[in-house]
């Protein structure tokens, strides 16, 4: 993986928030999801559907997200700008074939809602029928604010 993409909308969230004196209360919930065709900085893609896949939810918090220093109990500081899980990100075993995943989002709601970032997979994934769940190892989902 490597630069997640902000999105437009996240992207027009914080220019507006920050240099145009508009609210805007961040996500309070946030979903990871699997895409067997990419999303863009618009959204989009091809987000996985059926065969017992559904979002995963890896709302903010401390426990689920590491600092920069890689750690769940500091502020982040320094300059390298990422963060990463803090815990296991584990989709349920698929009841169906999900075909071969090539990238992943983050967005602020279990269906629908906002693409917030994106990327692609370091390698492809194809998942069949019963086949292990695709999973993100601790600190191996990185987001890089750059």
């Amino acid at each position: 993986m490597g630069t997640a993409q902000a999105s437009n909308y996240l992207e027009n969230r914080i220019i507006d928030h920050l240099f145009r004196g508009t609210t805007w209360a961040k996500p309070t919930v946030m979903y990871l999801a699997l895409y067997t065709a990419a999303p863009s900085d618009a959204g989009g893609g091809t987000e996985v559907t059926g065969g017992g896949y559904a979002r995963l939810d890896v709302s903010p918090g401390q426990l689920t997200w590491y600092s920069t220093q890689g750690d769940v109990s500091t502020p982040s500081t320094g300059t390298n700008g990422q963060t990463s899980n803090a815990t296991l990100f584990q989709f349920a075993i698929p009841s169906a074939s999900w075909g071969t995943v090539t990238h992943f989002g983050l967005l602020d709601a279990p269906t629908g809602g906002n693409l917030l970032v994106w990327d692609a997979l370091q390698s492809p994934v194809t998942v069949i029928v019963g086949g292990p769940s695709p999973s993100f190892p601790v600190g191996t989902l990185k987001i890089t604010v750059a």
